[in-house]
C-alpha cells in the first residue's frame, strides 16, 4: 500500500478526490498535511525543509496548511528531502499538486472577487456539511438576484454598477453548489431580525420568502428560524459558519466574515466552542418543521 493510500479496503487520495469532484483548495490541504505526515516522519524541522525549497519555516508552513501553491520544483525538492523516490509515488504527489493549482470555477470572477472570500468559495465547495448563523441577511447560498442586489448596494455603496453586477453574478453562480451531484448539505439558522427587513422593498422580499419556501423543499436544505425569544445563551450575537469535509484529512473550519477580511479557525477547541454554540442555537430555534409556516405569515403580513 502506498502513502499515498487510506486504510485497507479505501481509495487512493487522488482518485478519491477525483471522483468527489472536490476543488483545488481541498486538494491544496490535503497534499500540505500529507507533506506534513511526510516531514514529520523524517525527523525533519521546517527550517531544513525550507532551506531546501530555498525558503524559509514559513514558507513550510503556508504549504503544510493548505494556504498557498505548490511549485513543481518545489515539490520535487520536499519528496526527495523526505526520501519518496519511487517514480509511482511522486506521480501521485504531483499529480494532486496539480490538482491543487488548478483554477476553481470562480477564477472568472477574480476581478471583484476578494482574496480572502476566495478562500471559503473553495472550502464551500468541498464541503458536505455547511451549518450557518445569521444575524443581519440571508446565507448567499438561498439569497434571490434581487435580494443579493439590495445586499450587495449595502456592502459596497460606492462600487460602479459593473461591479455590483459582478459580484451578483458570482453569488448566484455560487448557488449551484446546492443541486450539484453530491451536493452538500445546507443547515442554516437565521434570526427572526433578517427576516423583518425588507431589503429592497416589499416586492423583493415577498419574492425572497417566496424562493425560502421552494429551499426548504430541496433534500439538503434546513432552515431554522431563532425567534426574539432566544435566550443570550444560546445567540453567539455575530454570524459564523462551520464547515465539516468528507475527506478526514480536512478539519472542520469555522469561518468568521468581517467587514473587509475573514477569520478561518481550525483548532479543536475554537470548533468545539463554536459548535456547541450552533448545538444551542439548533435547539432553542423553531424546529424546521415550523419554518414553513413562519415564512407563510410573513408574507400573509406584506400583503
Amino acid at each position: 500500500m502506498t502513502a499515498m493510500m487510506r486504510p485497507e479496503g479505501e481509495r487512493p487520495i487522488t482518485r478519491y478526490l477525483r471522483e468527489s469532484q472536490v476543488g483545488p483548495t481541498a486538494a491544496r490541504i490535503v497534499l500540505g498535511a500529507q507533506l506534513r505526515k511526510l516531514r514529520t516522519a523524517a525527523g525533519i524541522t521546517r527550517e531544513d525543509a525550507g532551506k531546501a525549497i530555498r525558503g524559509s519555516h514559513a514558507k513550510i508552513t503556508r504549504l503544510e496548511r493548505g494556504q498557498v501553491g505548490f511549485k513543481r520544483q518545489d515539490l520535487a525538492d520536499l519528496l526527495t528531502l523526505y526520501k519518496i523516490l519511487d517514480p509511482d509515488r511522486r506521480a501521485e504527489y504531483v499529480e494532486l499538486a496539480d490538482q491543487a493549482n488548478s483554477p476553481g470555477w470562480w477564477h472568472e470572477y477574480s476581478d471583484v472577487l476578494e482574496d480572502w472570500f476566495e478562500l471559503h468559495l473553495g472550502l464551500e465547495e468541498a464541503a458536505a456539511l455547511i451549518r450557518t448563523y445569521q444575524v443581519q441577511f440571508l446565507p448567499g447560498l438561498l439569497q434571490t438576484e434581487e435580494y443579493a442586489y439590495a445586499v450587495t448596494r449595502i456592502g459596497y455603496p460606492n462600487a460602479p454598477e459593473a461591479r455590483i453586477d459582478r459580484l451578483v453574478q458570482l453569488r448566484m453562480d455560487r448557488q449551484k453548489l446546492l443541486t450539484r451531484p453530491e451536493a452538500p448539505r445546507l443547515w442554516a439558522v437565521v434570526d427572526e431580525a433578517v427576516l423583518r427587513r425588507p431589503f429592497g422593498g416589499t416586492e423583493v422580499m415577498a419574492a425572497q420568502l417566496r424562493h425560502l419556501l421552494k429551499a426548504i423543499e430541496m433534500p439538503n436544505v434546513t432552515l431554522q428560524i431563532a425567534p426574539f425569544s432566544v435566550g443570550a445563551n444560546a445567540a453567539a450575537g455575530a454570524p459564523f459558519s462551520i464547515l465539516r469535509f468528507a475527506e478526514p484529512e480536512l478539519p472542520d473550519k469555522v469561518y468568521l466574515e468581517q467587514l473587509t477580511s475573514a477569520l478561518y479557525l481550525d483548532k479543536q477547541e475554537a470548533v468545539d466552542q463554536y459548535t456547541a454554540v450552533m448545538d444551542r442555537l439548533c435547539t432553542e430555534a423553531d424546529t424546521p418543521q415550523q419554518t414553513g409556516a413562519f415564512l407563510t405569515s410573513l408574507l400573509d403580513q406584506l400583503g
